[in-house]
C-alpha cells in the first residue's frame, strides 16, 4: 500500500481521537479555541519567519551566491503555513516544529541526506562502447 494512501487515512483519525480527548480534559469550547489560537499565532510566525528567510535570500543574491537553503525553507515554511491552518492538533504539532529555525534546519538536513541516498541509489550507468555504420554510398561522398 502507498505510504501517501495510509497517511491519508491514519491522519484524520489521529485528528479525531486528539480531539476528543484533549476536548474531554479541557472541555469543548476551550478545545475549539485552542485550535483558532494555534492557527492565528502559526501563520503570523510563519509569515515572520517567512520575511526573515526572504531577507537572508536576497542577501546571498546581493553576494552572487545561490540562495538553496533559503528556497527550501520557503516553501517548507508555506507547507507549515498550511498544516497550521488545517484544524488539528497533530498538524498543528508539525507545523510548529517546522516553522522553528532549529528544528527546521534538522528536519531538512535530513529528509535531504536521505533522499541524496536514494538519488545515488537510483542511479544507474551502462557502459558501452559505440561504432560508427556508413553505408558504401556514404564513402563515396
Amino acid at each position: 500500500m502507498n505510504a501517501l494512501l495510509i497517511l491519508i487515512i491514519i491522519l484524520p483519525v489521529a485528528e479525531i481521537y486528539l480531539f476528543i480527548k484533549i476536548g474531554s480534559q479541557i472541555g469543548a469550547l476551550t478545545t475549539i479555541s485552542l485550535i483558532f489560537l494555534t492557527a492565528f499565532i502559526g501563520v503570523l510566525y510563519a509569515r515572520y519567519e517567512g520575511f526573515n528567510t526572504l531577507r537572508s535570500g536576497m542577501s546571498q543574491l546581493i553576494r552572487n551566491e545561490l540562495p538553496i537553503y533559503e528556497i527550501i525553507s520557503g516553501a517548507a515554511l508555506a507547507f507549515a503555513a498550511l498544516l497550521l491552518i488545517i484544524p488539528g492538533f497533530a498538524t498543528d504539532t508539525f507545523g510548529l516544529l517546522i516553522i522553528f529555525p532549529p528544528t527546521r534546519k534538522f528536519l531538512l538536513k535530513n529528509v535531504s541526506k536521505n533522499y541524496s541516498k536514494k538519488v545515488k541509489d537510483q542511479q544507474n550507468f551502462i557502459d558501452g562502447e559505440s561504432e560508427d555504420i556508413r553505408d558504401d554510398d556514404d564513402r563515396r561522398l
